[in-house]
């Protein structure tokens, strides 16, 4: 099976049906969502009946927490609190009521699929965890493969069979996923990357071939930028994405 990931869509609607076109032209058997398909951008509505219209699974993001359990707003800095709180406004009852009910994490053939961290973080990023700390949340999990979302970045941990971990960087391309080992894959982020790279970014993980794909899409960026400053959207959100 040819699983899509996608992450950190961010109501970026451009960049989400632009990845999705890909995800076609790719040849993928199933996508899955990562979470934060909404919060920073100006189409949440849209993104999230685009996610319900196509039946995509997916997990909860930190953001969705934030809109629909108002303790958690305490944990964004006031930019994206601001955009949180201006985003509620764009949803309707029924969107929010969807994404209060998105699960914590995913199990999809050999993936577990959770946001932030395994085995059911949605709020640790991956840069924070240590050698050690890799190593005791995968150990907690049966998959072979977790794949997560929330650093905006692109990255792996190696759990080979002998023991022992390696972190390896990620870019634009094919790696080999030996069967016998574990890994833990950063997606890097369809609507807002982090990585110095503006394009959208999503990963494809071939079961039977044992790869890891990762690909890079070009969209309209000035249309999103466009319309975060129309939409009175944080200025901080726009000139992210350039």
């Amino acid at each position: 099976m040819r699983l899509a990931v996608l992450s950190d869509i961010h109501g970026n609607l451009e960049a989400y049906t632009a990845v999705l076109a890909d995800v076609d032209q790719a040849g993928a058997d199933q996508t899955a969502l990562l979470g934060d398909i909404v919060g920073y951008g100006p189409d949440p509505e849209a993104c999230v009946e685009l996610t319900r219209e196509l039946g995509l699974p997916s997990v909860v993001g930190n953001h969705e927490l934030g809109m629909t359990k108002r303790a958690a707003l305490t944990w964004f800095n006031p930019t994206a609190r601001r955009s949180l709180e201006q985003n509620m406004e764009m949803l309707s009852q029924d969107s929010l009521e969807w994404l209060a009910a998105l699960p914590i994490f995913l199990i999809l053939g050999d993936c577990r699929l959770v946001h932030g961290a395994p085995p059911d973080s949605p709020r640790t990023y991956y840069f924070e965890l240590n050698r050690e700390e890799i190593l005791r949340r995968m150990g907690l999990i049966d998959e072979p493969v977790c794949l997560v979302g929330h650093s905006h970045e692109l990255g792996m941990a190696h759990l080979p069979a002998s023991g022992g971990l390696e972190r390896l960087t990620l870019g634009q391309g094919v790696s080999r996923l030996k069967p016998s080992d574990r890994y833990l894959i950063n997606v890097g982020a369809v609507g807002q990357p982090r990585d110095g790279d503006n394009r959208a970014k999503y990963v494809i993980v071939d079961h039977q071939e044992g790869t890891l794909e990762v690909r890079y899409v070009k969209y309209d960026i000035q249309a999103t930028v466009d319309k975060i400053r129309r939409l009175g959207l944080p200025d901080f959100n726009a000139d992210r994405l350039l």
